[in-house]
């Protein structure tokens, strides 16, 4: 039977058998491979090797998923009751509305749903086997767990391989563990339990690329039993959810909705009380049921996001879902990948030791004489980086900064290899954890070994010090050694040995003893000067950094000090440990971990749901594979554009452009303005809609008729909610924006007195407009309909030109500082007298011309609502109302 070569719980991982065991246990001969008729079988009962992709929705149902939005539900019933009572022009910028954001989210849907399918570029084409004792090229698809497959550099693993042979193989594995150097595989058993993939150092994973050296390995497992296959099955299973604006937009929704038939139910009945007849007051309510629904409101929110993700590519961040823009100003924690992301994704020498001295650098000066001269050369000449023809280095990324070191301090390595010419090398050798180079120098020959201090210091019998050989005190470097490995550093012990001739015998054993010391050189893929910065920006605007990384916790703990991510005694959290905790005692500790190393990808998920469930809002950037569930499920997920893959790109909510920590600051700067500009519009239109139903409302119990008709209340709806309003969706940012917290993600939308300013507005406009209706009718104006639509109409446009800053006066501000704005409402205003005096339009809008006398009236009485403003926010800036308002 087929499926007893998949391992049962209980039973050693393939990492943990000998080659031996793996081959016996998945019936194969590591020599012969499979026969063909096996084959068959295998395939038939495992499948294609390849990462399947779910069940998807068609266009169609994705487009229609698009109206399924409670907000949206209640645009269309507007929209129906407009048609109903005759408001065609209503009912169409409705229908407008509702079908531009369905196209938009649409969009969006369908260029997330490829994810999936970017991981299936990443499995390889063909894959080199041996079957019935012959090589062969077949397609990478066809392989079966039991084939023997053969790897070189330049490969990609076709499967996840458990290697059987290897020769000075290093495969990059960075897109899937988040390790940043290639790693060094070997062949033994490793017997320790539930070891990180990183560790697994005897596996290839489907997926991962040879960059040096050749093997041969067993298919242990193929397609979605594959690691990689796992990860996409994690992203299929990763449901995004709602943004925190989304989130408040629908509860707002649904709240208007309830309030709005309340109100007007009790205006309908209230009419009737009265003796109105019954049809005006059912035209009336609905009218007013219409109006109070701030239609607008997702066009405003989709031309604030779409201006937000325009101004934010040109500093570098690309946002591929639009709502992504303003739930960074909702983030509480931001979790990030360290390599590449926080550091250069490049080795470099951070410390040198020799002559009992450590340095941060060798001078011209300094390399002149000995031991530091002859440190030097073994750098350049045990060494298998090279300058290419545009001159960029390449090699193993260890090599090229050890090249760096030497180049910098005024080492030529082509100089060199013409005066001192390699004669032999013993290659690398994961078991002895070091290499060695011969060279001719006149008349001796110099062999240079380099390797972990731990295996190159008991073969020193000597050092190098500047006034030739002297005594080495093995205890003091070893000391050293541990120290530069405590701070993150990768260390590498350098050697020399002198012989008159070549040896007859390059072997490790008889080469590789008796050596001088020359020096200890640490290595460290370095922050990214900026990252601090970054870093301190975050910390400023109330947001937790977090690292998450498959590199060593030494390293991360190193990088994190660096950058400020935590303390000397900070903690350090292990995938293993991580593995061993339950969720509830995950979540006790998730808010005070600062770093995590070693993680597995679903380990990534696991920290991004336990912040989530403490009631944080997370982004998670990465570039890796291993990245994309976790970018998928975080609340914004942050791809990097230079160094990310394809599958990271395509979960994520943003691309970073250029790979920059620090331009996730200015996002969430450009989130918080959004999302404050959206609140300003929205307490612009409630408020507005407040004002009209406090006059309908009122009326009747002052023993005034009813103040405005059904024309005047769609129209009032109609051009004060939408040129004005769009207007503010360009309002710059507020003074201190990134000098106060996040909002707290369940915040309501009417939170820092915004429900107040909409409940005492709203009563101060209405009263402007009764008072006026009052007066005319006391006075004996017959236009007094006329003039309470005026002032219910320009009373709402000083509001707009109030409400522009929280706390500034809009004379601080400049009235002219957002132009926009000044247009829409002269252009509003224009219309409004339009109604007014044009002949032809007084019979549709129901209006007559006003006198002189009463048109300064109506001026008069609109500024009130602009002054009243004003002083809400001269109290506001003394502390006095809303001490919630960050005005500073």
């Amino acid at each position: 039977m087929a499926d007893d070569l998949r391992l049962q719980p209980g039973e050693p991982a393939w990492y943990q058998l000998p080659a031996e065991e793996a081959a016996r246990r998945l019936r194969t001969d590591p020599t012969q491979g499979l026969a063909e008729d096996e084959i068959m079988r295998r395939r038939e009962y495992f499948g294609p090797n390849e990462i399947r992709e779910g069940k998807r929705r068609g266009p169609i149902a994705m487009f229609l998923g698009q109206f399924t939005d409670f907000m949206i539900l209640v645009l269309i019933a507007a929209a129906i009751i407009s048609g109903l009572i005759g408001d065609v022009v209503d009912t169409i910028v409705i229908l407008a509305i509702i079908v531009l954001n369905a196209i938009v989210g649409f969009v969006q849907e369908y260029r997330a749903d490829r994810a999936v399918a970017a991981l299936k570029q990443m499995a390889a084409l063909s894959a080199h086997v041996v079957r019935d004792s012959a090589s062969q090229i077949v397609p990478a698809v066809e392989l079966v767990p039991g084939d023997v497959v053969l790897i070189e550099a330049g490969n990609a693993a076709p499967a996840d391989l458990r290697l059987i042979e290897a020769v000075q193989l290093k495969i990059e594995e960075a897109a899937l563990t988040g390790e940043s150097q290639p790693v060094e595989k070997l062949v033994r058993a490793m017997h320790e339990p539930e070891l990180p993939l990183g560790d697994r150092r005897n596996m290839a994973w489907k997926g991962t690329l040879i960059t040096y050296g050749r093997a041969r390995g067993i298919v242990v497992s193929t397609g979605m039993d594959t690691e990689l296959g796992r990860i996409a099955a994690l992203l299929r299973s990763e449901e995004e959810g709602k943004t925190p604006l989304q989130k408040r937009l629908a509860r707002f929704g649904s709240n208007l909705a309830v309030a709005v038939l309340v109100i007007c139910a009790i205006l309908f009945v209230t009419g009737l009380l009265r003796g109105e007849p019954v049809m005006l007051m059912l035209l009336t309510a609905i009218s007013l049921a219409v109006a109070a629904i701030p239609e607008a409101l997702p066009a405003v929110v989709t031309v604030s996001l779409a201006l937000g993700a325009r101004k934010l590519v040109s500093q570098n961040a690309l946002i591929r879902k639009l709502p992504a823009v303003e739930t960074l100003g909702s983030v509480t924690f931001i979790c990030s990948d360290k390599t590449g992301t926080l550091t250069e994704n490049r080795m470099r020498a951070e410390e040198i030791y020799a002559d009992g001295r450590q340095e941060r650098a060798i001078t011209p000066a300094l390399a002149a004489a000995d031991p530091w001269r002859a440190l030097l050369q073994a750098l350049a000449l045990s060494n298998d980086a090279r300058l290419d023809n545009e001159g960029k280095m390449i090699g193993d990324p260890t090599e090229i900064a050890l090249f760096e070191v030497a180049g910098t301090a005024g080492l030529d390595k082509r100089l060199l290899e013409q005066e001192m010419p390699r004669l032999g090398e013993i290659p690398f050798d994961s078991e002895r954890a070091r290499m060695t180079t011969l060279h001719r120098s006149l008349d001796v020959v110099i062999a240079y070994t380099k390797g972990a201090p731990e295996f190159m210091l008991p073969l020193c019998h000597d050092s190098q010090g500047k006034n030739g050989t002297e005594p080495l005190d093995h205890g003091e470097v070893e000391i050293i050694a541990e120290r530069m490995a405590a701070e993150g550093l990768r260390v590498l012990a350098v050697a020399q040995r002198r012989w008159p001739s070549l040896p007859d015998k390059l072997e490790a054993d008889g080469v590789e003893k008796g050596l001088t010391l020359l020096g200890l050189v640490g290595l460290m893929d370095p922050p990214r000067p900026e990252a601090r910065k970054a870093v301190e920006l975050c910390r400023s605007a109330g947001i937790t950094p977090v690292m998450i990384t498959g590199d060593h916790p030494a390293t991360a703990r190193a990088i994190a000090q660096r950058l400020g991510i935590i303390e000397d005694r900070g903690e350090v959290l292990t995938g293993r440990e991580l593995a061993r905790m339950e969720m509830t005692e995950f979540e006790e500790h998730v808010e005070r971990v600062r770093v995590y190393a070693r993680v597995a990808p679903e380990q990534k998920i696991k920290i991004v749901k336990a912040l989530q469930d403490k009631g944080e809002f997370v982004a998670m950037t990465g570039d890796g594979v291993n990245d994309a569930p976790a970018l998928k499920r975080a609340d914004i997920g942050v791809a990097m554009g230079v160094t990310g893959t394809d599958v990271a790109k395509e979960a994520g909510h943003m691309i970073l452009l250029d790979d920059n920590f620090a331009t996730i600051v200015a996002a969430v700067r450009e989130g918080r303005r959004i999302f404050d500009n959206i609140r300003k519009f929205i307490k612009y239109t409630m408020t507005s809609n407040s004002g009209e139903i406090w006059t309908i409302f009122l009326a009747p119990f002052l023993g005034l008729p009813i103040p405005l008709l059904p024309i005047h209340i769609l129209w009032i709806n109609l051009v004060t909610d939408g040129l004005p309003g769009l207007a503010l969706a360009v309002e710059k940012e507020e003074r201190g924006i990134m000098q106060r917290p996040p909002r707290p993600p369940n915040e309501s939308i009417f939170a820092h007195g915004m429900w107040q300013h909409i409940l005492w507005v709203g009563v101060l406009m209405g009263a402007a407009s009764l008072f006026t209706q009052a007066w005319a009718i006391h006075t004996d104006h017959g236009h007094w309909q006329t003039m309470v639509f005026t002032v219910l109409t320009l009373s709402q446009l000083g509001h707009v030109l109030a409400i522009r800053s929280e706390a500034d006066s809009l004379f601080t501000q400049g009235v002219f500082s957002n132009r926009p704005l000044i247009a829409a409402v002269l252009f509003t205003f224009g219309l409004q007298m339009a109604t007014i005096y044009v002949p032809w339009l007084n019979p549709i809008f129901k209006t007559e011309a006003l006198t002189l006398d009463e048109l300064v009236f109506c001026l008069a009485m609109s500024c009130i609502v602009f002054v009243g403003v004003e002083i809400e926010k001269w109290a506001v800036r003394r502390g006095r109302l809303y001490t919630t308002v960050r005005t500073r």
